[in-house]
């Protein structure tokens, strides 16, 4: 008696795994690295049981790879994100704008940016470490716009 149960079991349990929902996702092709900008060579579109990753090759076309992704595994939306314009230790302009002022100077990055990003920079004229934001140009904005 406990056979026959242990075998309807796993009946059961092999019918709803082979059952499993499975959609059109978006894939790489190849291993792909962080850092990675993702260009049409680097994915495609593959049957997988994937619940939250993309349905379209567009969504992900340009974008940067956060972590590594493997060949055939489905992406997902925090496995990529928008390149950085500024890079770990570059020099980048610090622009602080308030009124009709506007002050700039040099600084060095303390980490990767992309647009919009918060990101703290030091100031190379004060030794200060300052935040701002990075715009389209790569320049960071610390005070108001």
């Amino acid at each position: 008696m406990i056979a026959s149960v242990q075998l309807l079991f796993i009946l059961i349990l092999c019918s709803v795994t082979a059952n499993a929902a499975t959609a059109q996702t978006v894939v790489p092709t190849h291993t792909l690295q962080p850092g990675d900008i993702i260009s049409i060579d680097d994915v495609q579109i593959a049957e997988a049981s994937a619940r939250d990753g993309f349905s379209e090759l567009v969504q992900v076309l340009g974008f940067e790879v956060q972590r590594v992704l493997y060949r055939g595994r489905p992406m997902r939306p925090g496995d990529v994100g928008a390149p950085a314009v500024v890079e770990r230790n570059e020099i980048v302009t610090l622009v602080y704008r308030i009124g009709g002022l506007s002050i700039e100077t040099a600084g060095r990055s303390l980490g990767r940016g992309a647009i919009g990003d918060k990101l703290k920079v030091l100031n190379l004229s004060s030794r200060n470490t300052v935040s701002g934001h990075v715009n389209e140009l790569g320049t960071v904005i610390v005070g108001r716009e």
